[in-house]
């Protein structure tokens, strides 16, 4: 599809479904709960998530769905979870991003903090794109892709998207 058409498409789309600000419906949801992801090892995802990204866990309990499988969380601000299971004795087999799966996970960070964060993933040798300045890209242990950006919630690259 050409250039043209993709943003003739877009003008159409936002023009039949983006009410402006102060005409929208209020959303039914609350927030997001959690997201959960697979861990292949416990106690690595919270080195990683914990020690490495700051974000504390905030529990530890049996996935109620598979025995012997764990199911942890982490505190991501604003009353937001990442969680994740791990499945023993399950060969899930690596990450992969398939069409309809993950692309990537992104959460918003205090610019500060967004540059600790940064020279931590250096100091780790963890392999990480900065993009505008404000996004930096890099793969958990597992291989899901996270995004930390430092644009305060609600907003994306100077734009507001809420």
């Amino acid at each position: 599809m050409s250039d043209t058409r993709i943003e003739d498409e877009r003008r159409r789309l936002r023009d039949r479904y983006l009410a402006p600000a102060g005409q929208r419906p209020a959303s039914t949801a609350r927030g997001l709960h959690h997201t959960a992801l697979i861990s292949s090892d416990v106690e690595r995802t919270i080195r990683f998530y914990q020690d490495l990204l700051g974000f504390p866990l905030t529990e530890l309990i049996e996935n109620r769905d598979y025995p012997g499988s764990s199911h942890f969380f982490f505190d991501i601000g604003n009353s937001n979870l990442l969680a994740f299971f791990d499945f023993p004795g399950l060969d899930v087999g690596p990450y992969a991003e398939v069409l309809g799966g993950l692309h990537h996970l992104a959460i918003s960070v205090e610019p500060a903090r967004w540059a600790e964060i940064v020279r931590r993933l250096d100091q780790a040798g963890v392999a990480h794109e900065i993009h505008s300045d404000v996004s930096v890209y890099f793969r958990d242990p597992d291989g899901a892709r996270v995004e930390l950006i430092s644009d305060p919630l609600g907003e994306m690259y100077g734009n507001e998207v809420l």
